[in-house]
């Protein structure tokens, strides 16, 4: 029986979305080898109980696009007034319009259990395990933290957030990391 499916929120990760993407593989495969990684137990703990983090295997790593750029003093930043999905609260997204995307050392699928997203009904399936995110971590970052807008819904349990409580640490963290790095913007041609 299959054991992680493909949550609709994780569709939104397509090239243009300056997220984490891939044109070589689709949903599906992708979710099969979060399940094989998982059986091989290639699983960190994620920010609370039932979200896990799983290690992408290795020869797929270069089948994913990093949108991220390290941030310098040559960056042209652009924020705009957003929502991410209908009936959540809309928020100042930055991103960066030039710069060159940096290489991948690792992805990671992040997985919520099937109880967890019964709490806020974003359940999108029966699985036990659904594929919510795909991040692509950028060469010479060891761990990438959750971006404080996504820490901020969770913790004050906005739609759209999953309920979680962070230390001043893991905020810092997040701040820090997200002052040097953006998603690549990807403008119309």
């Amino acid at each position: 029986m299959k054991k992680v499916a493909v949550n609709d929120f994780v569709l939104r990760q397509v090239k243009g979305s300056g997220k984490t993407y891939s044109d070589h593989l689709s949903y599906d495969e992708i979710a099969i080898d979060a399940e094989r990684q998982m059986a091989k137990g290639l699983i960190k703990k994620g920010y609370r109980d039932g979200v896990i983090i799983v290690s992408a295997s290795e020869n797929l790593i270069k089948k994913f696009v990093c949108p991220y750029v390290k941030i310098n003093e040559n960056t042209k930043l652009s924020s705009k007034f957003v929502q991410r999905q209908p009936g959540e609260d809309f928020y100042v997204q930055t991103r960066a319009i030039n710069g060159v995307p940096l290489k991948a050392s690792k992805v990671e699928y992040i997985l919520y259990r099937h109880d967890v997203l019964v709490e806020n009904n974003e359940n999108t399936t029966s699985c036990e395990w659904e594929l919510i995110s795909i991040h692509a971590v950028p060469e010479g970052v060891e761990e990438m933290p959750m971006g404080p807008i996504t820490m901020m819904r969770n913790q004050l349990e906005r739609k759209g957030g999953t309920k979680a409580l962070y230390s001043s640490d893991e905020w810092a963290k997040s701040v820090e990391f997200w002052q040097k790095y953006a998603s690549l913007e990807e403008l119309p041609a």
